[in-house]
């Protein structure tokens, strides 16, 4: 079952900004390909890291995408104890992605 957590403005700062560990957000859009490749990936990579994996789609909240200065989907960015450390876009394969994820 997929762990993958869909993020709002409300529960992006809890879980994202006030939340410990590493945390994977996925900003995306349902008519984008490429992001639809990508959401089975990151369903089970949900499964298989501790991170975890949330997604905010920016059509509905494009003032999260404003704010991180997303400007292409798929870009994920990858946040510490509350902070970026990291930002990776367009479409990766599980294996570096999985990789990338358990390097923090």
């Amino acid at each position: 079952m997929s762990k993958v957590i869909q993020l709002d403005e409300a529960t992006f700062k809890t879980e994202v900004l006030e939340g410990k560990g590493v945390v994977l957000v996925d900003f995306w859009a349902s008519w984008c390909g490429p992001c639809k490749m990508l959401g089975p990936i990151l369903e089970e990579l949900s499964e298989e890291v501790t991170a975890n994996i949330c997604k905010v789609n920016v059509d509905e909240y494009s003032g999260l995408a404003a704010e991180y200065g997303i400007r292409s989907i798929p870009t994920m960015i990858v946040f510490k104890d509350g902070e970026k450390v990291d930002q990776l876009v367009g479409l990766m394969q599980k294996p570096a992605l999985k990789e990338k994820i358990e390097s923090y």
